[in-house]
């Protein structure tokens, strides 16, 4: 298995994956594919109980939804791609009231989806990471539970690798 060139997805863009005779594109496709295919070696990010898989779904389309959306916007702008009058405030406030969900949420359960560490959690690691980097970081401090998690999620060794190759 290896990352593969742009031109391996449709839309000619990142991230894309070649595993033999499957080509996948799309991040979340590709998480779950390795999550699938790699199951038993570290840690299991799919719960298997189908009442506890339905909940880490919930999570992981409230991530791509709701959480991703506001997000990808702030970033564009932070990142000056994305000039014109964009309302910023919006996008912040929908992505505050994600976050208002979340810590209620995480009063009941130490991750998103239960008490593992799921795909639920591992898709907010390159936002979370970003935001934490920004004046949005004050945002989880009326927040204990988020920020909690968040700095449980953020410290994961495989994540603390890849987070030295970061910018942010």
């Amino acid at each position: 298995m290896h990352a593969s060139t742009p031109i391996s997805s449709p839309f000619g863009e990142v991230p894309a994956l070649e595993d033999g005779d499957v080509t996948l594109f799309e991040s979340r496709a590709i998480t779950q594919y390795i999550a699938h295919k790699y199951e038993g070696n570290g840690t299991d990010l799919i719960l298997k109980d189908p009442i506890k898989l339905a909940i880490q779904t919930v999570w992981m389309d409230t991530e791509n939804q709701r959480f991703d959306p506001p997000f990808s916007k702030l970033i564009k702008v932070a990142l000056q791609e994305n000039r014109g009058g964009q309302d910023v405030r919006q996008y912040e406030k929908k992505l505050e009231n994600v976050l208002d969900v979340y810590e209620q949420r995480l009063t009941e359960t130490k991750y998103l989806a239960g008490d593992s560490f799921t795909l639920a959690d591992l898709h907010h690691l390159p936002g979370m990471h970003f935001l934490r980097s920004t004046k949005a970081k004050g945002w989880f401090q009326g927040r204990p539970h988020v920020r909690a998690w968040a700095a449980d999620i953020l410290s994961r060794p495989a994540w603390v690798k890849v987070a030295a190759m970061s910018p942010w």
